[in-house]
């Protein structure tokens, strides 16, 4: 599972990557945002390989979350005078990613979850 979470957020940062090589460096607020989210999702993709703690699955669902909440935001109200369709292959594979960080992050949490008290026997 955090494979899946890592290999979800990884794409997820590959394709904001791509967009800010496409158009998004141009722009004084998404370009660094783009990149942002890039640079954030494969930090979180070694973190869940790497660190076998609690903290990257939560940051793999914040990761989702707030990607494809930005997103949903900016094709109906706009997000910093930006607006955006729900349209082009780009959208698609970042929002398919985004949904499969979240209910990997969402079940890596279940699984390891650190408020279970934890009782040895």
């Amino acid at each position: 599972m955090r494979v899946l979470a890592a290999v979800a957020v990884l794409v997820s940062a590959a394709v904001h990557l791509y967009l800010w090589l496409d158009f998004a460096r141009d722009d004084a607020f998404l370009g660094p945002s783009f990149m942002l989210n890039a640079i954030g999702g494969a930090v979180i993709a070694v973190l869940l390989l790497a660190w076998r703690h609690w903290v990257p699955p939560f940051l793999a669902l914040g990761f989702g979350l707030s990607t494809l909440l930005a997103f949903v935001l900016a094709t109906t109200v706009g997000l910093f005078g930006t607006t955006a369709r729900w349209s082009g292959w780009a959208v698609w594979v970042a929002a398919t990613a985004e949904v499969v960080a979240i209910i990997a992050g969402a079940r890596l949490l279940a699984v390891d979850n650190p408020l279970r008290s934890r009782v040895q026997s």
